[in-house]
């Protein structure tokens, strides 16, 4: 039996209707057209490489990598990016069938077993909203560097980190991008695209200057530098966690087609914009890190391994004056976009969650406005769920470190209740879909198989990395080295009990998100909301 002959509620296939034409994804799913569908090519590339957001990532962890293992610690960029390639192939073929809101979730559901789908929905959400309040954290390393008078709470020393002004100024940010989001997809689309291009011109003027100011040779980056001597398992170890700063830089491609429904022809649009985002950020991102490395002054500042200096001190050092500060305003752009995108991705998910009545107060979430044709409910709790977070560890001067390791882990968790259920499905013959290839759409052809146990392969090998309990990543502490273990723990098994005790009693498309087709083929799978509201 093939993935378009299950017959469980949410799997069904629907016939074409006016709300949910063909080549859109939805009529496997038995939904009808809610969202504005206005999205073009760009502004689909946008969504995916603004959540990865180049400058953000390279300048965020920069520190990071570089203060773990030194100029070698480069060399797990393409090793991050051949990883993640492997996944993002896996979901340019799932976009090119399913391009549609909360892709991971919804993929996830259709190719393995509703609690996996749950799962996979739940993980990716919850670390959705964990990454933006990781994205905003950064905001504090540039606009001071832009006006002193940014610096609101703590010391006006711009080289000492200040976590609880980096909490005010994130949950600004926050509001700002809560509010864009809730005026609707055409709004938060113009100002992505926007932010977008201004990011991609600075990422190449960037790699232009650096490149004009060169001071020693690649050969650097062939050796530890005396990085890993005295430590077990030498410079290998050092290696392995300085690459959580690289993970960091290369996931939330999967964005381009969680907009799928708000996209123009997304079967073809959104595996594209995957790549492109994928392979953008690699090379422009790889070409910053390295020239910074080959362009600074001096490779023993210590500031290079400080979070308050790092990549921008470097850039300071370099550009001097003026441009410096140019240059800051171009990265808050970045910071602002990035988060926006992230932002704009954990409601989709939400919203996609919720019309399957999969979420408490399901019907509430799951609401789309008639004017702005977006789900406001969703981006008003998820902004204050990611300020709660903020606020929870305003004291914390490791909050980023730890909160980034985090939603990397949870994000590849999420990741792997994709690509191991279409591995499994791939055995049973049923993946992938015969139209892809018959309609023209993007398909792995043979190399399917390789490709898909090489994504599951590295999914689990890298997840297993970040979450490995390390001072030098976790702190100190048995309740913080095994940080990830214990807070993903209670995440899943909050989520878990919700789900056996009451979610799985009352799952399936709510009625008012059902195509009329499937409603009046099957009007007992469609879920009514209780008092509860779920």
């Amino acid at each position: 039996m093939t993935l378009d002959q299950q017959t469980s509620p949410d799997k069904k296939a629907a016939p074409e209707t006016a709300d949910a034409p063909g080549d859109t994804g939805l009529e496997h799913f038995g939904y009808k057209q809610t969202l504005d569908r206005s999205i073009g090519k760009f502004a689909s590339f946008a969504a995916g490489v603004s959540y990865i957001s180049i400058l953000t990532g390279t300048f965020q962890m920069f520190y990071f990598g570089y203060g773990t293992a030194g100029p070698a610690y480069l060399w797990s960029i393409p090793l991050v990016f051949v990883g993640q390639l492997m996944i993002a192939l896996c979901f340019m073929e799932l976009a090119a069938k399913y391009p549609i809101a909360g892709s991971v979730y919804n993929w996830s559901k259709a190719l393995g077993t509703k609690v996996v789908g749950w799962s996979a929905g739940w993980m990716i959400l919850t670390a959705s909203i964990v990454t933006l309040a990781a994205v905003v954290l950064a905001i504090d390393a540039t606009m001071p560097r832009i006006w002193s008078g940014f610096r609101i709470i703590g010391s006006h020393n711009l080289l000492e980190v200040s976590p609880s002004n980096a909490v005010l100024l994130g949950a600004i940010l926050i509001v700002l991008t809560t509010v864009i989001n809730a005026l609707g997809v055409r709004l938060m689309t113009l100002i992505n695209s926007v932010g977008v291009f201004v990011e991609l011109c600075a990422a190449v003027v960037i790699i232009i200057v650096l490149a004009c100011n060169i001071k020693r040779t690649p050969a650097l980056l062939f050796h530890t530098n005396g990085y890993g001597a005295g430590v077990p398992g030498g410079f290998l170890t050092l290696f392995l966690i300085a690459s959580i700063a690289s993970a960091y830089i290369m996931y939330g491609f999967d964005t381009a087609s969680s907009l799928g429904e708000e996209t123009r022809e997304p079967r073809k649009t959104a595996p594209t914009a995957i790549f492109r985002a994928v392979l953008s950020s690699c090379v422009l991102g790889g070409g910053i890190l390295t020239l910074a490395v080959l362009a600074t002054p001096d490779l023993t500042d210590p500031e290079l391994a400080n979070k308050a200096g790092g990549l921008q001190y470097v850039i300071e050092s370099v550009l001097n004056g003026s441009w410096g500060k140019v240059f800051m305003v171009t990265l808050t752009v970045a910071i602002s976009v990035c988060a926006l995108s992230v932002h704009t991705a954990a409601i989709r998910i939400a919203f996609a969650m919720a019309r399957d009545n999969a979420l408490p107060f399901g019907e509430k979430l799951a609401s789309v406005h008639p004017k702005y044709q977006t789900p406001i409910v969703p981006a008003v709790t998820i902004g204050a769920l990611a300020i709660a977070i903020l606020v929870m560890n305003v004291n914390q001067p490791t909050i980023f470190t730890i909160v980034t390791s985090i939603a990397v882990v949870m994000i590849y968790i999420s990741y792997l209740l994709v690509t191991g259920p279409m591995l499994v499905q791939r055995f049973r013959g049923n993946w992938p879909p015969a139209d892809l290839k018959a309609e023209g759409y993007f398909t792995m052809g043979r190399w399917g198989f390789v490709v898909n146990i090489l994504a599951v392969v590295w999914g689990i090998g890298m997840g297993l990395n970040v979450a490995w309990p390390r001072p030098e990543v976790y702190g100190e502490g048995w309740y913080n080295t095994w940080g990830a273990f214990i807070y993903i723990g209670i995440i899943a098994g909050v989520g878990l009990i919700w789900y056996y005790t009451v979610g799985r009693r009352s799952i399936g498309t709510l009625r008012s998100h059902a195509s009329e087709s499937v409603e009046q083929a099957e009007p007992d799978a469609m879920a009514t909301p209780g008092p509860e509201g779920i």
